[in-house]
């Protein structure tokens, strides 16, 4: 903890939006270890899943040591499967789990050869240089049925299709050129981009990096909350695809906040706690690293007010490979399967126009939910922009007071009909926010990802933001997450802290770039801050240098025509190490 030599003064500005005050109930931990059965080595990054009565409850990944962990589990019978690739899986079923208890299940995986549900054993496999494709079965469209459309748009037509994958006029193929890449035949989106040179359209707003400000000339820091996390995961898709993400993807705060670290839990009734703690700086030497640690209160799940929830779901023509619509899917089942019977979904969907695919229809019907989710086929341009105003629509027409009302955005962000340029965006979802209805912007996809409409929307719109680069990270936020990305405790949480010129010569904030405010916005409350998640953690990271600290930094002269306290020298940052 900080000493109080320091004498810093934190202060937290925010509106109270649900009651925190309901007993947690005791919840247990599981955790384990993957072992190779021959060997006995650690098995790292394989998959861990959590099943109750059949349905997926959470998910996890062994770290490099084998282990996996689950947190606030609670007391009942559970299946729970280990896996990886190259090994046979084991599940071990009716596991008794019990309140407060610390519960160790091990899992030695097989490497044996693993049998095919046909039984055809695998010994080895070589992708064929040239692979002969299957024949797709379609349907011709007439000009007599073409005439008996409502509508004769392109969209029309596809939706009349048998197949509504994609529009041939007079035999043509949008395939026709077809790439290979060592050995493996690829199309569209999935062709890496330095396999495709131009072809990447992705798009990040520009961050300015954070400068030191003398403590003489401001002595205040004020920026709102940010607890989104969709950078890591981002920028995690670069690296696992064997490139270097743009340098605007990178969002440092979003980096830092990705991971779960152990602060304690808020004290009586507070909604969040401030933990903050002093170190070394290990980039610049002689400079002090301040760590601001935020967390929220964990609230019961099942006492929150009920949710009405509406699927704003992108099917356009860029959403048709594996890692958007069907990724997109998945997620959302895993979202489905976390509600309660009094729980309600709406499902929007929209590519050349908007339209509703389910109305709002309560969780009870969890079956009749998932057939229209598995029912969702792509194709079309992008209206974006209309398909927001209609989910906010469907949202407001089932508004619950005093209860969880959201709208759930699954997009690449590719608007590309109507209203699309970003500041026209961020003046409607402005407008929208006041509405009561929360916003959560789940971004997927590759090669013409939309980061920095997807941040406007977020930060606009009283929502959060994330990234869902695979079924892993799915479950991480829709599954272990759910009630910090579901439910807001908190909106327009905003932060000061004010330093104290004897202690401290400069200061500069780590990140936040995006959501710096001037020190009056902090008492202003039409200026926009975070919004606030059950069980959310912030951190917040300064670099100091200390007012007895010079060694390392460019002093100038004293100034002649003003005056200082004390009449401490004003120091010129002189940076030793480059950029960091």
């Amino acid at each position: 903890m900080m000493t109080t030599i320091y004498q810093w003064m934190i202060m937290v500005s925010l509106v109270w939006v649900t009651n925190p005050l309901q007993r947690v109930p005791t919840s247990s931990t599981i955790t384990g270890k993957m072992t190779d059965a021959k060997t006995g080595e650690a098995i790292a990054f394989g998959t861990v899943v959590l099943y109750q009565k059949g349905l997926l409850i959470k998910g996890t990944e062994s770290d490099i040591d084998g282990k996996y962990h689950f947190q606030q589990v609670n007391p009942g019978t559970y299946d729970i499967e280990a896996s990886l690739l190259g090994y046979a899986a084991q599940k071990i079923e009716n596991v008794i789990i019990k309140a407060g208890k610390t519960n160790v299940i091990d899992f030695q995986l097989s490497d044996d050869a693993v049998l095919l549900e046909l039984g055809v054993e695998v010994r080895a496999y070589k992708v064929p240089l040239i692979q002969i494709d299957n024949t797709i079965q379609g349907s011709t469209v007439t000009a007599q049925k073409i005439k008996k459309l409502p509508f004769k748009g392109v969209d029309d037509i596809q939706n009349k299709a048998t197949n509504n994958d994609e529009v041939n006029i007079r035999g043509s193929r949008a395939n026709e050129t077809v790439y290979f890449i060592d050995g493996i035949r690829v199309t569209g989106g999935i062709v890496p981009e330095n396999h495709h040179g131009s072809g990447n359209t992705e798009s990040y707003a520009e961050i300015r990096e954070n400068k030191f400000v003398d403590v003489q000339d401001e002595s205040l820091s004020t920026f709102a909350l940010d607890v989104d996390r969709a950078a890591y995961s981002n920028v995690r898709r670069f690296i696992n695809g064997g490139q270097l993400p743009p340098a605007d993807a990178v969002r440092i705060e979003e980096m830092i906040n990705y991971f779960v670290y152990d602060y304690p839990q808020p004290k009586g009734n507070d909604i969040l706690g401030v933990t903050t703690h002093m170190t070394e700086c290990p980039w610049n030497q002689g400079l002090k690293l301040l760590h601001v640690g935020v967390q929220s209160k964990k609230v019961d799940v099942s006492s929150l007010p009920p949710s009405n929830l509406v699927f704003l779901i992108d099917v356009s023509g860029s959403m048709g490979v594996s890692e958007k619509l069907p990724l997109v899917i998945a997620s959302l089942k895993v979202l489905v399967n976390q509600l309660r019977p009094e729980d309600k979904v709406a499902i929007v969907t929209y590519a050349g126009y908007a339209g509703v695919a389910l109305p709002s229809t309560f969780a009870s019907e969890k079956q009749k939910i998932m057939d229209v989710l598995d029912g969702l086929q792509s194709g079309g341009s992008t209206a974006g922009a209309q398909g927001i105003v209609t989910a906010y629509q469907i949202a407001l027409e089932n508004f619950i007071p005093k209860g969880n009302n959201r709208v759930i955005l699954a997009t690449d962000g590719d608007f590309n009909v109507g209203l699309s340029d970003n500041r026209g965006l961020e003046k409607l979802i402005e407008e929208k926010r006041n509405s009561g209805v929360f916003l959560s912007v789940l971004g997927y996809g590759m090669g013409n990802y939309k980061d920095d409409k997807m941040q406007i929307l977020a930060d606009k719109g009283n929502g959060n933001h994330a990234y869902i680069d695979d079924m892993q990270e799915a479950v991480k936020v829709l599954g272990d997450e759910f009630g910090g990305t579901m439910y807001t405790l908190a909106k327009d949480v905003k932060f000061q802290i004010e330093f104290n010129p004897d202690k401290v010569r400069h200061f500069r904030l780590v990140g936040y770039e995006n959501r710096m405010l001037e020190k009056e916005d902090f008492n202003d409350d039409a200026k926009d801050g975070g919004e606030l998640g059950m069980g959310h953690q912030m951190t917040a990271i300064y670099e100091l240098v200390l007012a007895d600290d010079e060694n390392g930094w460019l002093m100038v002269d004293p100034l002649k025509y003003q005056e200082t306290k004390k009449n401490i020298r004003k120091a010129a940052i002189f940076r030793r190490m480059g950029n960091h």
